[in-house]
Formats: structure tokens, C-alpha cells, sequence
């Protein structure tokens, strides 16, 4: 073997190429609240069960913001990115016209 055939290849050489990684930037998704409002019909019991079933709120949690929605006009069941938030602002509404209460649920961005 010759060894200008050997040096082509080697540290250095003329072949030799620097491969850097570049960290692509990904940026954290927005997250919207939910927020459920208060009306003068829906069951405090109902909104206590909205909170359990579709936020998996235990029964006292769920019945602090219940009771915040009761008080303050509004509260926050969670914090979720956009498609989850939309999804859970959609299930809470179809439930609460599936057993006729006025229930609003709404996301805003945080």
C-alpha cells in the first residue's frame, strides 16, 4: 500500500469533514384554561360530578371549585394544550345538554 493512498483518509487529510448537530427548537405548545361559568340552574352536584368524571378531580377538589364557580361566577377545572382543552370543553357542554342544565364550559389561552 502507498502512503499517499493511507493519507487521503486519515485525521486531517483532505477528505476530512466536521459534522455538527444542531438542536432543532421546539417550542412549547400554548395551554389554555378550562373554565367552567356559573348559571343559577345547574346543580352544585352535577358540577361536582362534570369535575370528577372529566377532569378526574377527587370529591374535594372538585367541590372547592365548585364552589369558586359558585361564589366567583368562575373557575378553572385545568390547564391543558389546545386539543385536550377543546375536547374537554366539548364533552362537559354535550354532558351537560345530555341532562339538560344550562352548564357553560369555555378555554382561554394562558
Amino acid at each position: 500500500m502507498a502512503e499517499d493512498d493511507n493519507q487521503s483518509g486519515s485525521p486531517g487529510g483532505p477528505n476530512t469533514s466536521v459534522i455538527t448537530k444542531t438542536k432543532p427548537k421546539t417550542k412549547r405548545p400554548s395551554l389554555y384554561r378550562v373554565l367552567i361559568l356559573n348559571d343559577d340552574y345547574t346543580p352544585m352536584e352535577f358540577v361536582v360530578h362534570v369535575l370528577e368524571r372529566f377532569f378526574q378531580k377527587d370529591l374535594e377538589a372538585a367541590t372547592q371549585i365548585m364552589l369558586h364557580v359558585h361564589h366567583h361566577g368562575i373557575g378553572e377545572c385545568g390547564v391543558f394544550t389546545y386539543e385536550i382543552a377543546e375536547t374537554k370543553v366539548t364533552q362537559v357542554m354535550d354532558f351537560a345538554r345530555k341532562h339538560q342544565h344550562p352548564l357553560q364550559c369555555v378555554m382561554e389561552k394562558k
